[in-house]
């Protein structure tokens, strides 16, 4: 196989450059080239701080500085040529600024290794992402808050192992997905802290002998401070990967409405309909409407967890500090990043866009006798029972209204009391739906007076 003359990245040490299949394998450009705007501000902010301290000429940063702007504005119309030759996203700017300025684009690299370079990148990145994962999460809660703040008082069944249980309200249920979306939210933002520290000016492994300044770049760059180790900042990954663990714990709370939602839109339930615009109809048959959004939001998430999966093996068994392993990152980190986005956005416009069906919802509230808990807790209550002898008594008048295939609060109350006289006629008092939810004061009860009071707990915390 015929073989390219020697590279020029790697300066005289090969004879040779690589065959067709070391460049395949080797080159990262066709997907690091995301990272465009990251490898110029991090060059930029190097070069600023090289001049400052005498390491490269003032003519010169400007020079690079001017060069580089032309390369972002380049990329950013699409004029912008790039190479596989040239391996990455980091030769490629470098090539080209040695094209557009000559011999001064070679002082850049000075007091710098692709290494630090790489990992300064990749951490501006994944700040910038989990931003906006914070951001989306936001404008899902305020959806959510705001379905809650509809139906405070629409009454639906509560379940457990799918089956009916209690009657809870949809606001109610609308705040459990606050809470999880909150904790999330939480996640990226203790991320974002732990991964705040720049890596530029680790240099290959070992730091550097020129007199640079860390804390300046690290301040140009948006970062708290730089990282403290040049082995740890080159080799670590694990900002990286834990941006992934954060993207997979959210994508599998989307994907739990995401079921939800499935299921509540069928015939059989009917709870809510989603419109066109998150639905697909059948090539076959027309009465047709799935709720194809859903089902996508649930499918990325079998994505998310690969790819955390997938970053987590390729680091596991990497000795310090930098292997090319390490390549393997980036791919994973941007397949997450775009499918987390479509979730988050697909999910949001569902929330906020779905028909909700309270009539549907009420009836199924009242089914499978879900105000027995209501019954055994009156006869505690009213007439001192232990609970486990209300939860017999109470299964006794299950049976019944299960054999006459009527509502609990539908037994005449003369065939209540032949199973125990102490159910007095203000055990009908407790026996609706709505009286059941009404009762659940305890705090994070699903009250509706309990549900306004969250409401506006998660606003005023949003708005902090």
């Amino acid at each position: 196989m015929t073989r390219k003359p020697g590279n020029e990245m790697w300066g005289g040490r090969f004879a040779q450059g690589p065959d067709a299949i070391m460049e395949g394998i080797n080159a990262s450009i066709d997907f690091d080239k995301r990272l465009y705007r990251e490898d110029i501000a991090g060059s930029l902010a190097h070069a600023a701080m090289l001049a400052e301290n005498g390491i490269i000429s003032k003519e010169d940063e400007v020079s690079i500085r001017e060069g580089l702007e032309t390369i972002r504005s380049e990329i950013d119309s699409g004029a912008f040529s790039f190479s596989r030759e040239r391996e990455d996203i980091h030769m490629n700017i470098e090539a080209r600024l040695a094209e557009l300025i000559g011999p001064a684009a070679g002082r850049l690299h000075t007091a710098r290794s692709r290494n630090d370079q790489v990992a300064v990148d990749f951490r501006l990145y994944v700040k910038s992402a989990l931003v906006d994962v914070d951001a989306a999460l936001t404008d899902l809660i305020e959806a959510l808050l705001t379905r809650a703040q509809e139906h405070a008082g629409t009454v639906m069944p509560g379940f457990t192992h799918l089956q009916a249980a209690q009657p809870v309200t949809f606001g109610h249920h609308c705040l459990a997905y606050v809470e999880m979306a909150a904790r999330d939210r939480s996640r990226a933002r203790d991320a974002l802290r732990r991964m705040d520290e720049s890596p530029l000016g680790a240099a290959a492994l070992a730091g550097t002998g020129f007199p640079i300044d860390r804390h300046r770049t690290a301040t140009e760059l948006g970062f708290r401070e730089p990282t403290r180790n040049s082995l740890d900042s080159v080799s670590d990954r694990d900002f990286a990967i834990e941006f992934l663990a954060v993207a997979a714990m959210t994508a599998m709370h989307l994907s739990r409405l995401a079921e939800e939602i499935v299921i509540w839109s069928t015939p059989q339930f009917s709870f809510v309909q989603l419109s066109d615009a998150f639905s697909t109809g059948s090539s076959i048959m027309p009465q047709k409407k799935n709720p194809d959004a859903a089902e996508l939001v649930r499918a990325k998430t079998g994505r998310i967890n690969g790819s955390l999966v997938s970053l987590l093996t390729v680091m596991k068994g990497l000795p310090l500090s930098y292997s090319k392993d390490m390549q393997e990152d980036k791919e994973q980190v941007f397949d997450t990043v775009d499918s987390l986005s479509l979730a988050l956005a697909a999910m949001t416009g569902m929330v906020k866009d779905m028909a909700i069906n309270a009539d549907k919802m009420r009836a199924a509230a009242g089914a499978g006798f879900s105000t027995a808990t209501d019954l055994a807790d009156f006869l505690v209550r009213q007439a001192g029972l232990p609970f486990r002898e209300a939860h017999h008594v109470t299964g006794r008048v299950v049976a019944l209204a299960e054999s006459r295939k009527v509502a609990l609060e539908d037994l005449p109350l003369a065939d209540l009391q032949a199973i125990d006289v102490r159910l007095t006629d203000e055990v009908y008092s407790v026996l609706s739906v709505d009286a059941s939810v009404a009762s659940r004061k305890s705090f994070g009860g699903t009250a509706p007076e309990n549900v306004v009071r969250q409401i506006a707990y998660w606003r005023n915390r949003l708005a902090e």
